[in-house]
């Protein structure tokens, strides 16, 4: 008989993605989520959680397609159409314009994952969602990226 683990705190829960974060991130978000701890309580304990259970790796082995702060991310979720956001602290946030907190339910699952995994959260409202990463740009590759009618740089 095959047994998949699962979540301690939720009976039907699905088994957990394997995720890396940047010891850098992982630092500063466990700082940021126990200053958050009395004004938002259960954001902070999502990312906590998520910290607890991360691999973590310094940032200069952090492979460039895993969700890190400032990462811009495609994703596609049981709730509607595919999304890119960027994945930012708290007072840089602003949804219309696909900036996302990492102290938000969304947030604290994409940080640490890669493009074909998949986890699920829990909205605001109770109730529980499934999304998928699609890819993972970090800030600097979008910048370099050419559009396509730039030559190439001369040796």
């Amino acid at each position: 008989m095959t047994q998949t683990l699962h979540a301690h705190s939720q009976p039907h829960a699905e088994p957990m993605p394997a995720i890396v974060v940047s010891d850098i991130d992982h630092e500063r978000l466990t700082r940021l989520a126990t200053a958050a701890e009395d004004r938002a309580p259960e954001a902070a304990g999502v990312l906590l959680a998520e910290l607890r259970r991360a691999q973590v790796v310094p940032l200069s082995g952090l492979p460039a397609d895993i969700v890190q702060m400032g990462s811009i991310v495609e994703f596609r979720a049981d709730t509607g159409p595919q999304r890119r956001v960027t994945l930012v602290f708290p007072g840089e946030a602003d949804f219309a314009a696909g900036k996302v907190s990492i102290l938000t339910p969304i947030g604290a699952s994409l940080i640490g994952l890669s493009p074909g995994q998949s986890i699920g959260w829990t909205a605001r409202d109770g109730r529980r969602h499934r999304l998928t990463v699609l890819a993972v740009t970090q800030p600097e590759a979008a910048a370099e990226e050419p559009s396509g009618d730039e030559q190439a740089p001369r040796p």
